[in-house]
């Protein structure tokens, strides 16, 4: 790796619950299925190397390599290829890579897929001189958490980053530990105790146990079920559990032995979970063999899903803990949750998610402004100065400023989902939101998302006054505006919500932006937060 600046990692393991602002792990577990690594670059070629145990299986060689994802600044996802040579350690370079996306030159976020049926040591990431890398930090949100055999493991899998947990943990942007063991053991009392030490978001209980294993009978596996989620809920009170179903074999109709075993170990599941509930044990899923709908050609070997069934698989899951959840997702760009990474060299758009989470944990706001910059940029915590306007006119009602610079509608729908409303208990919303979508969506599709974001705050926080504020005055966009605000006037009605279009008195006669109130057309100068103040103000003393 001559002229290479190296970033090292120590065998990494997956039960790295504890925050930390570095990227190292305890070596623990002979496999490295599940693990990943998340880092920003702007590097036109990434090298990775690694020392390598012998995978359990030559067949698995294509899922023993490491797989590259890149998530640019508008939050959509990409893959990256690579050539590999594999000597006393194995080298994988992905290179001509396009270096930055078109807002910054600050690079872009990275995530590194493990190998799946090996362990790996020594793992070294390089770059050229001059590129940047730097490791991002342990994420706040609580992870998913998968038990489960070697299908949950990633076995059928063509790459790492095909695993169906794989697949999942990108699509809801959300940590996916994965605890997969191939034998018939997994369900034992030691081991549940152990995977229940992790405060997840979720348990999910996969790969069920097969009845044609001679050593186990429909007693012992609804035992084994009944007592793995009695240790979970004994620790975890309120997580939900999600139990799923054998997917049943591609040649279950020329076996029909085979699919016997499959079909009564699905009885025995659905009569575990029923005496479970019967117990008024709560919180209580199953994820079913017709809502997960492998097909024929969608198994590697009659048993084990491949690249398709694992798409199939994490579409699924994904729609059924988007269920439990309470986390929706519409047709329309703006409703569609996602990441953005668009000012880096302004603020760090994780860094105050992870100020919002912690802020949760000690401080229960009466009120709450969500925004785009024009809020971020205006005062309250996590800020640490406000402009005199905020001090004045907003800090008395204890306005928490949930403004983040360059956000969308569908930025704030990720922040929702991502834990930004939990643990408090506000008596007021208020959000404005909008004026970075003019660009990039149709009026429409702008008034959409913010119903649908409405209704997802109104599920997640039922008991709050949610008022929606008109989109401010904006240069060369104010005939757009001002029939936008008529129509989300029109839609908060409907949705039986207040609306207030503090921004209109920064328009003109004329119906053109008052540039004396605005730095840039856009965001309002001291005068423009004076009046805006003034109308906020008004709206939180009634």
């Amino acid at each position: 790796m001559r002229g290479f600046v190296i970033l090292l990692f120590q065998a990494m393991f997956f039960m790295a619950s504890a925050q930390t602002d570095t990227v190292w792990w305890k070596p623990q577990s002979p496999m490295s299925a599940g693990l990943s690594l998340r880092f920003v670059s702007n590097a036109p070629e990434i090298m990775v190397r690694y020392k390598q145990s012998a995978s359990i299986s030559n067949r698995n060689a294509p899922a023993n390599g490491v797989d590259l994802f890149a998530i640019d600044s508008d939050g959509l996802w990409h893959w990256a290829s690579s050539k590999s040579l594999i000597k006393d350690s194995v080298q994988h370079v992905f290179f001509q890579l396009l270096p930055n996306d078109n807002f910054h030159k600050l690079g872009r976020e990275y995530q590194l897929f493990l190998p799946l049926f090996s362990s790996v040591d020594d793992l070294q990431i390089g770059v050229p001189k001059g590129s940047l890398l730097n490791p991002l930090p342990i994420r706040s949100e609580k992870p998913i958490v998968v038990l489960g055999s070697s299908i949950v493991q990633g076995q059928g899998a063509t790459r790492p980053g095909l695993a169906w947990t794989n697949i999942l943990s990108r699509n809801m942007d959300r940590d996916v530990l994965n605890f997969s063991f191939g034998e018939n053991d997994f369900l034992e009392k030691g081991l549940i105790e152990r995977i229940s030490d992790t405060d997840a978001r979720v348990y999910l209980i996969d790969g069920l146990l097969d009845l044609a294993n001679e050593s186990l009978d429909s007693i012992k596996l609804s035992r084994y079920i009944i007592d793995a989620v009695k240790i979970i809920r004994a620790r975890h009170p309120l997580t939900p559990i999600l139990c799923t179903e054998h997917a049943g074999y591609a040649d279950g109709y020329l076996h029909p032995n085979r699919q016997s075993y499959a079909d009564l170990s699905n009885r025995v599941l659905a009569a575990a979970l029923n005496q479970l509930k019967s117990e008024n044990i709560t919180g209580i899923y199953m994820l079913t063999q017709k809502e997960i709908n492998i097909q024929m050609d969608e198994m590697s070997d009659g048993a084990y899903p491949n690249d398709i069934g694992m798409m199939k698989y994490a579409a699924a899951y994904e729609k059924k803990l988007r269920e439990i959840f309470l986390e929706p997702v519409g047709n329309l760009k703006t409703q569609i949750p996602i990441r953005q990474r668009r000012t880096p060299a302004g603020y760090d758009w994780e860094g105050r998610h992870r100020s919002m989470l912690a802020l949760n944990k000690t401080e229960s706001n009466k009120v709450l402004l969500i925004g785009n910059s024009i809020t971020h940029n205006w005062g309250g915590k996590p800020n640490a100065k406000s402009k005199d306007s905020w001090e004045k006119y907003l800090a008395p009602f204890e306005v928490r400023n949930f403004g983040f610079g360059a956000d969308r509608i569908e930025n704030v729908l990720w922040r929702i989902y991502h834990d930004e409303l939990k643990d408090i208990n506000p008596e007021k919303i208020l959000i404005n939101i909008g004026t970075n979508n003019l660009r990039v969506n149709s009026n429409e599709e702008i008034l959409e998302g913010l119903r649908f974001l409405v209704q997802v705050l109104k599920s997640h926080q039922p008991m709050a006054e949610i008022t929606l504020l008109g989109i401010y005055p904006r240069r060369d966009y104010e005939d757009r505006i001002i029939s936008i605000n008529k129509n989300i006037r029109k839609m908060t009605r409907a949705e039986q919500i207040r609306f207030a279009d503090i921004g209109n008195g920064m328009f003109l006669k004329t119906g053109k932006v008052n540039e004396a109130l605005f730095t840039d057309g856009l965001h309002p100068n001291i005068e423009g937060y004076e009046i805006l103040g003034k109308q906020l103000q008004k709206l939180l003393k009634n």
